[in-house]
């Protein structure tokens, strides 16, 4: 009897260690989206993927482009919101749970950050490039 060839692509978990993401997240959220290619085969118990297809994938639902804000210009949490889709309260909340800075001015109705302290907090969270 002959075996069949082992299908060349990457398991779950080799796609999330690529990706700097938890396998979890991968398998409970990433696989299960509409777009997400269906396996090549199987390796072992593990189901592998295309790369280049993932790659597709990732970049067209689950990567943000980075933003460019004003540097000096200050920005409430709506603008922020608009500009860069992380929601204001998401901000607020990450803001309470000390992983987002503190409002560089805190002097009108509503809190504001400079446009380059959005721009660098934006750039170390995951999914921005």
């Amino acid at each position: 009897m002959v075996d069949s060839p082992t299908p060349k692509g990457e398991t779950l978990r080799e796609i999330a260690a690529r990706h700097g993401r938890a396998y979890d997240t991968l398998r409970t959220v990433w696989s299960r989206h509409p777009s997400w290619p269906e396996p090549l085969g199987r390796r072992g118990r593990s189901y592998v993927y295309d790369p280049a297809a993932v790659d597709q994938v990732v970049a067209e639902h689950f990567e943000r482009a980075a933003v460019e804000l004003g540097a000096r210009r200050l920005y409430t949490a709506r603008q922020i919101q608009d500009a860069t889709g992380i929601s204001a309260a998401t901000i607020r909340a990450d803001q309470s749970k000390g992983r987002w800075p503190a409002p560089d001015d805190t002097s009108g109705p509503a809190n504001r950050w400079y446009g380059k302290t959005v721009t660098n907090t934006v750039a170390k969270r995951r999914n921005y490039r």
